[in-house]
């Protein structure tokens, strides 16, 4: 039994019947899990983190405009803002998990 020799070109090339009989061909209209994960992030939309760092800055000026108008007490204030800091917080991670 007589072997073929084997060329140079043959050990580059990725078209050996060798390669078909391993890996499969990748099917061109099968779309890639990472091009998958850019077009939802894409088309994502606006979600509880999102909103709660958007209302976040609000709050802490009303809060600060409010406790200056009424000139409170610093430790009130502080726990308020501790209270509406863990609250966002809350919010932002009670959503649905993806």
């Amino acid at each position: 039994m007589r072997h073929e020799p084997v060329r140079e070109s043959d050990l580059r090339s990725l078209e050996r019947r060798s390669m078909y009989s391993i890996f499969a061909p990748l099917d061109p209209n099968e779309r890639l899990p990472r091009e998958l994960i850019l077009e939802g992030r894409r088309y994502r939309t606006v979600g509880r983190r999102e909103l709660a760092g958007f209302l976040w800055l609000p709050a802490l000026w009303a809060l600060l405009l409010v406790s200056g108008r009424l000139t409170t007490d610093l430790l009130a204030v502080l726990g308020v803002l501790v209270l509406m800091y863990m609250g966002f917080w809350a919010f932002a991670l009670s959503g649905r998990r993806r």
